[in-house]
Protein backbone atom coordinates (compact mmCIF):
# COMPACT_ATOMS: atom_id res chain seq x y z
CA UNK A 1 0.00 0.00 0.00
CA UNK A 2 1.50 3.35 -0.97
CA UNK A 3 2.00 6.09 1.57
CA UNK A 4 -0.69 8.18 -0.14
CA UNK A 5 -3.30 5.39 -0.03
CA UNK A 6 -2.36 4.52 3.57
CA UNK A 7 -2.80 8.16 4.57
CA UNK A 8 -6.24 8.34 2.96
CA UNK A 9 -7.35 5.15 4.71
CA UNK A 10 -6.21 6.38 8.11
CA UNK A 11 -7.96 9.69 7.54
CA UNK A 12 -11.19 7.91 6.55
CA UNK A 13 -11.11 5.68 9.62
CA UNK A 14 -10.68 8.74 11.78
CA UNK A 15 -13.95 10.25 10.55
CA UNK A 16 -16.67 10.61 13.24
CA UNK A 17 -19.32 7.88 13.41
CA UNK A 18 -22.01 10.37 12.45
CA UNK A 19 -20.17 11.07 9.17
CA UNK A 20 -20.20 7.39 8.32
CA UNK A 21 -23.93 7.16 9.20
CA UNK A 22 -24.76 10.14 7.02
CA UNK A 23 -22.80 8.73 4.09
CA UNK A 24 -24.25 5.23 4.38
CA UNK A 25 -27.88 5.97 5.18
CA UNK A 26 -30.18 4.88 3.67
CA UNK A 27 -28.38 1.85 2.29
CA UNK A 28 -31.59 -0.15 1.82
CA UNK A 29 -35.39 0.42 1.89
CA UNK A 30 -36.70 2.21 4.97
CA UNK A 31 -39.71 0.74 6.74
CA UNK A 32 -42.35 3.04 8.27
CA UNK A 33 -44.30 0.92 10.73
CA UNK A 34 -47.96 1.92 11.09
CA UNK A 35 -49.27 0.33 14.32
CA UNK A 36 -52.84 0.12 12.99
CA UNK A 37 -54.66 -1.52 10.10
CA UNK A 38 -54.74 0.02 6.64
CA UNK A 39 -57.36 2.65 5.87
CA UNK A 40 -57.10 4.79 9.01
CA UNK A 41 -55.54 8.23 9.35
CA UNK A 42 -52.20 6.89 10.63
CA UNK A 43 -51.96 4.78 7.49
CA UNK A 44 -53.14 7.58 5.18
CA UNK A 45 -50.54 10.03 6.50
CA UNK A 46 -47.72 7.49 6.27
CA UNK A 47 -48.64 6.66 2.68
CA UNK A 48 -48.87 10.34 1.76
CA UNK A 49 -45.41 11.03 3.21
CA UNK A 50 -43.56 7.89 2.05
CA UNK A 51 -43.23 8.90 -1.65
CA UNK A 52 -41.89 12.31 -0.63
CA UNK A 53 -39.17 10.75 1.53
CA UNK A 54 -38.37 8.25 -1.21
CA UNK A 55 -37.78 11.11 -3.65
CA UNK A 56 -35.63 12.92 -1.08
CA UNK A 57 -33.37 9.98 -0.24
CA UNK A 58 -33.44 7.71 -3.29
CA UNK A 59 -34.52 4.56 -1.45
CA UNK A 60 -38.03 3.08 -1.09
CA UNK A 61 -39.92 4.06 2.07
CA UNK A 62 -42.30 1.16 2.68
CA UNK A 63 -45.40 1.43 4.87
CA UNK A 64 -45.77 -1.70 7.02
CA UNK A 65 -49.04 -2.12 8.93
CA UNK A 66 -48.58 -3.89 12.29
CA UNK A 67 -51.93 -3.52 14.12
CA UNK A 68 -52.83 -4.74 17.57
CA UNK A 69 -53.27 -3.76 21.23
CA UNK A 70 -54.11 -0.13 20.57
CA UNK A 71 -50.90 0.42 18.62
CA UNK A 72 -48.68 -1.22 21.25
CA UNK A 73 -47.57 -4.17 19.10
CA UNK A 74 -46.23 -2.04 16.26
CA UNK A 75 -44.64 0.47 18.60
CA UNK A 76 -42.90 -2.30 20.56
CA UNK A 77 -41.53 -3.79 17.33
CA UNK A 78 -39.92 -0.48 16.36
CA UNK A 79 -38.59 0.03 19.90
CA UNK A 80 -36.66 -3.25 19.54
CA UNK A 81 -35.49 -2.61 15.96
CA UNK A 82 -31.88 -1.83 15.05
CA UNK A 83 -31.26 1.91 15.55
CA UNK A 84 -29.81 2.36 12.07
CA UNK A 85 -32.50 4.61 10.60
CA UNK A 86 -34.05 1.90 8.45
CA UNK A 87 -37.06 1.33 10.73
CA UNK A 88 -39.31 4.25 11.72
CA UNK A 89 -42.64 4.49 13.52
CA UNK A 90 -45.64 6.59 12.62
CA UNK A 91 -46.54 7.13 16.24
CA UNK A 92 -49.79 8.58 17.50
CA UNK A 93 -51.31 10.29 20.48
CA UNK A 94 -52.28 6.77 21.56
CA UNK A 95 -48.87 5.11 21.39
CA UNK A 96 -47.01 8.09 22.83
CA UNK A 97 -49.53 10.15 24.78
CA UNK A 98 -52.28 7.91 26.15
CA UNK A 99 -51.30 4.27 26.46
CA UNK A 100 -48.86 4.63 29.34
CA UNK A 101 -51.70 6.01 31.46
CA UNK A 102 -54.20 3.39 30.30
CA UNK A 103 -52.25 0.13 30.18
CA UNK A 104 -50.85 -1.33 33.43
CA UNK A 105 -47.74 -2.48 31.57
CA UNK A 106 -46.50 -1.43 28.14
CA UNK A 107 -44.09 -3.57 26.08
CA UNK A 108 -42.04 -0.41 25.41
CA UNK A 109 -41.12 2.89 27.09
CA UNK A 110 -42.56 5.78 25.02
CA UNK A 111 -39.74 8.10 26.10
CA UNK A 112 -36.63 5.96 26.67
CA UNK A 113 -37.10 3.61 23.71
CA UNK A 114 -37.58 6.27 21.03
CA UNK A 115 -36.09 9.44 19.63
CA UNK A 116 -38.69 11.94 18.33
CA UNK A 117 -38.20 13.01 14.71
CA UNK A 118 -41.12 15.30 13.92
CA UNK A 119 -44.82 15.88 14.39
CA UNK A 120 -46.38 15.16 10.98
CA UNK A 121 -49.92 16.42 11.54
CA UNK A 122 -52.67 17.09 14.04
CA UNK A 123 -56.30 16.30 13.30
CA UNK A 124 -59.65 16.68 15.01
CA UNK A 125 -61.83 13.66 15.52
CA UNK A 126 -65.38 13.72 14.26
CA UNK A 127 -68.48 12.21 15.84
CA UNK A 128 -70.14 10.09 13.15
CA UNK A 129 -73.15 7.77 13.16
CA UNK A 130 -74.50 5.07 10.92
CA UNK A 131 -77.13 7.05 8.92
CA UNK A 132 -79.82 4.38 9.22
CA UNK A 133 -79.33 4.15 12.98
CA UNK A 134 -79.38 7.93 13.32
CA UNK A 135 -82.64 8.16 11.38
CA UNK A 136 -84.30 5.31 13.25
CA UNK A 137 -83.30 6.77 16.63
CA UNK A 138 -84.12 10.34 15.69
CA UNK A 139 -80.56 11.53 16.24
CA UNK A 140 -79.73 14.65 14.23
CA UNK A 141 -77.58 16.53 16.73
CA UNK A 142 -75.36 16.10 19.78
CA UNK A 143 -78.24 16.90 22.21
CA UNK A 144 -80.35 14.28 20.39
CA UNK A 145 -77.56 11.72 20.91
CA UNK A 146 -77.27 12.52 24.61
CA UNK A 147 -81.03 12.28 25.15
CA UNK A 148 -81.25 8.97 23.29
CA UNK A 149 -78.25 7.49 25.11
CA UNK A 150 -79.70 8.45 28.49
CA UNK A 151 -83.08 6.99 27.61
CA UNK A 152 -81.50 3.78 26.24
CA UNK A 153 -78.38 3.04 28.32
CA UNK A 154 -76.17 0.38 26.76
CA UNK A 155 -78.20 0.27 23.54
CA UNK A 156 -75.65 2.20 21.46
CA UNK A 157 -72.44 0.54 20.28
CA UNK A 158 -69.40 2.82 20.03
CA UNK A 159 -66.61 1.65 17.71
CA UNK A 160 -62.97 2.71 18.00
CA UNK A 161 -59.65 2.02 16.33
CA UNK A 162 -58.45 0.27 19.48
CA UNK A 163 -58.10 0.59 23.23
CA UNK A 164 -56.25 3.71 24.27
CA UNK A 165 -56.50 5.55 20.96
CA UNK A 166 -57.78 9.12 20.91
CA UNK A 167 -60.81 7.75 19.10
CA UNK A 168 -61.54 5.58 22.12
CA UNK A 169 -60.74 8.30 24.67
CA UNK A 170 -62.79 10.91 22.80
CA UNK A 171 -65.82 8.69 23.30
CA UNK A 172 -64.99 7.88 26.90
CA UNK A 173 -64.63 11.58 27.72
CA UNK A 174 -67.98 12.28 26.03
CA UNK A 175 -69.64 9.52 28.06
CA UNK A 176 -68.09 10.75 31.28
CA UNK A 177 -69.13 14.38 30.81
CA UNK A 178 -72.67 13.59 29.69
CA UNK A 179 -73.37 10.74 32.12
CA UNK A 180 -74.22 8.33 29.31
CA UNK A 181 -73.32 4.68 28.76
CA UNK A 182 -72.46 3.25 25.36
CA UNK A 183 -70.80 -0.12 24.76
CA UNK A 184 -67.24 0.18 23.45
CA UNK A 185 -66.16 -2.05 20.55
CA UNK A 186 -62.38 -1.78 19.93
CA UNK A 187 -61.01 -2.71 16.49
CA UNK A 188 -57.48 -3.15 15.15
CA UNK A 189 -57.63 0.16 13.31
CA UNK A 190 -59.96 2.83 12.04
CA UNK A 191 -60.42 1.17 8.63
CA UNK A 192 -62.08 -2.03 9.89
CA UNK A 193 -64.14 -0.03 12.41
CA UNK A 194 -65.47 2.24 9.66
CA UNK A 195 -66.48 -0.73 7.53
CA UNK A 196 -68.59 -2.16 10.35
CA UNK A 197 -69.99 1.27 11.20
CA UNK A 198 -71.16 1.84 7.64
CA UNK A 199 -72.51 -1.70 7.55
CA UNK A 200 -74.58 -1.16 10.68
CA UNK A 201 -72.73 -3.59 12.97
CA UNK A 202 -71.92 -0.64 15.23
CA UNK A 203 -73.73 2.67 15.72
CA UNK A 204 -71.25 5.51 16.16
CA UNK A 205 -67.61 6.46 16.34
CA UNK A 206 -65.35 9.41 17.18
CA UNK A 207 -63.11 8.84 14.16
CA UNK A 208 -60.12 10.84 12.92
CA UNK A 209 -61.49 13.31 10.39
CA UNK A 210 -59.23 12.40 7.42
CA UNK A 211 -60.33 8.77 7.35
CA UNK A 212 -64.01 9.54 7.92
CA UNK A 213 -64.27 12.55 5.59
CA UNK A 214 -64.75 10.68 2.26
CA UNK A 215 -67.57 8.61 3.79
CA UNK A 216 -69.20 11.72 5.25
CA UNK A 217 -69.14 13.44 1.86
CA UNK A 218 -70.50 10.30 0.20
CA UNK A 219 -73.43 10.20 2.64
CA UNK A 220 -72.33 6.87 4.12
CA UNK A 221 -71.82 8.42 7.56
CA UNK A 222 -73.76 11.12 9.40
CA UNK A 223 -71.48 13.67 11.07
CA UNK A 224 -72.67 15.56 14.15
CA UNK A 225 -69.62 17.53 15.37
CA UNK A 226 -65.82 17.71 15.55
CA UNK A 227 -63.94 17.12 18.78
CA UNK A 228 -61.47 20.03 18.46
CA UNK A 229 -61.80 23.41 20.14
CA UNK A 230 -62.29 25.09 16.76
CA UNK A 231 -64.19 24.11 13.62
CA UNK A 232 -62.33 22.27 10.89
CA UNK A 233 -61.41 23.90 7.60
CA UNK A 234 -62.41 20.66 5.86
CA UNK A 235 -65.99 20.79 7.25
CA UNK A 236 -66.55 24.41 8.33
CA UNK A 237 -70.30 23.95 8.58
CA UNK A 238 -69.90 21.29 11.28
CA UNK A 239 -69.94 22.61 14.89
CA UNK A 240 -67.55 21.58 17.62
CA UNK A 241 -68.94 19.25 20.26
CA UNK A 242 -68.72 22.11 22.76
CA UNK A 243 -70.83 24.32 20.45
CA UNK A 244 -73.27 21.56 19.58
CA UNK A 245 -73.83 20.66 23.22
CA UNK A 246 -74.32 24.22 24.44
CA UNK A 247 -78.08 23.73 24.87
CA UNK A 248 -77.71 20.73 27.18
CA UNK A 249 -78.69 21.38 30.83
CA UNK A 250 -75.62 22.41 32.78
CA UNK A 251 -73.54 22.67 29.57
CA UNK A 252 -71.49 19.54 30.42
CA UNK A 253 -69.57 19.71 27.11
CA UNK A 254 -68.48 23.36 27.30
CA UNK A 255 -64.81 22.43 27.80
CA UNK A 256 -64.78 19.34 25.61
CA UNK A 257 -61.67 18.97 23.41
CA UNK A 258 -59.94 15.80 22.25
CA UNK A 259 -57.82 15.94 19.11
CA UNK A 260 -55.38 13.46 17.60
CA UNK A 261 -51.82 13.75 16.31
CA UNK A 262 -49.34 11.66 14.36
CA UNK A 263 -45.56 11.84 14.19
CA UNK A 264 -42.39 10.03 13.13
CA UNK A 265 -40.14 8.42 15.73
CA UNK A 266 -37.07 6.20 15.53
CA UNK A 267 -35.57 3.61 17.90
CA UNK A 268 -33.43 5.14 20.64
CA UNK A 269 -29.81 5.33 19.56
CA UNK A 270 -30.55 6.20 15.94
CA UNK A 271 -27.78 8.58 14.75
CA UNK A 272 -28.66 12.23 15.23
CA UNK A 273 -27.71 13.16 11.68
CA UNK A 274 -30.16 10.58 10.30
CA UNK A 275 -32.91 11.89 12.56
CA UNK A 276 -32.19 15.46 11.47
CA UNK A 277 -32.18 14.57 7.78
CA UNK A 278 -35.56 12.82 8.06
CA UNK A 279 -36.99 15.75 10.02
CA UNK A 280 -35.79 18.29 7.48
CA UNK A 281 -37.05 16.29 4.51
CA UNK A 282 -40.42 15.76 6.19
CA UNK A 283 -40.77 19.44 7.05
CA UNK A 284 -39.96 20.41 3.46
CA UNK A 285 -42.49 17.93 2.09
CA UNK A 286 -45.23 19.12 4.46
CA UNK A 287 -44.56 22.76 3.53
CA UNK A 288 -44.79 22.08 -0.21
CA UNK A 289 -48.10 23.50 -1.54
CA UNK A 290 -49.34 20.28 -3.13
CA UNK A 291 -49.04 18.04 -0.06
CA UNK A 292 -49.96 20.81 2.37
CA UNK A 293 -53.21 21.61 0.59
CA UNK A 294 -54.00 17.93 0.14
CA UNK A 295 -53.71 17.29 3.88
CA UNK A 296 -55.64 20.43 4.83
CA UNK A 297 -58.48 19.44 2.51
CA UNK A 298 -58.62 16.08 4.30
CA UNK A 299 -58.85 17.71 7.72
CA UNK A 300 -55.21 17.29 8.78
CA UNK A 301 -53.02 20.22 9.88
CA UNK A 302 -49.39 19.67 8.73
CA UNK A 303 -46.58 20.42 11.16
CA UNK A 304 -42.92 19.45 10.66
CA UNK A 305 -41.59 20.67 14.03
CA UNK A 306 -38.07 19.78 15.11
CA UNK A 307 -37.29 16.67 17.12
CA UNK A 308 -36.68 18.70 20.28
CA UNK A 309 -40.01 20.50 19.85
CA UNK A 310 -41.75 17.19 19.23
CA UNK A 311 -40.23 15.73 22.38
CA UNK A 312 -41.57 18.60 24.49
CA UNK A 313 -44.94 18.26 22.77
CA UNK A 314 -45.10 14.55 23.65
CA UNK A 315 -44.34 15.37 27.28
CA UNK A 316 -47.17 17.89 27.47
CA UNK A 317 -49.60 15.53 25.73
CA UNK A 318 -48.73 12.70 28.14
CA UNK A 319 -49.72 14.88 31.10
CA UNK A 320 -52.90 16.08 29.39
CA UNK A 321 -54.16 12.61 28.48
CA UNK A 322 -53.31 11.19 31.89
CA UNK A 323 -55.84 13.64 33.29
CA UNK A 324 -58.40 12.64 30.62
CA UNK A 325 -57.96 8.94 31.41
CA UNK A 326 -58.42 9.62 35.11
CA UNK A 327 -61.42 11.92 34.64
CA UNK A 328 -63.19 9.62 32.19
CA UNK A 329 -62.57 6.45 34.14
CA UNK A 330 -61.51 4.75 30.90
CA UNK A 331 -60.22 1.21 31.17
CA UNK A 332 -58.78 -1.33 28.77
CA UNK A 333 -61.59 -3.73 27.93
Amino acid sequence: MTVCRRTLLVAALALPTSTWAQAAWPSKPVRIVVPFAAGGTTDLLARALAPELQRAFGQPFIVDNKPGAGGNLGAAEVAKAAPDGHTLLMGTVGTHGINQSLYPKLPYDPIKDFVPITLVAGVPNVLVLNPAKAQAAGIASVPDLVRYAKAHPGKLNMASSGNGTSIHLSGELFKSLTGTFMVHFPYRGSGPALIDLMGGTTDLMFDNLPSALPQIKAGKLKALAVTSSQRSQALPELPTIAEAGASLPGAPLKNYEASSWFGLLAPAGTPADVVNRVQQATAQALAAPALKERLLSQGAIPSGMTGAEFGRFIGAETKKWAQVVKASGATVD
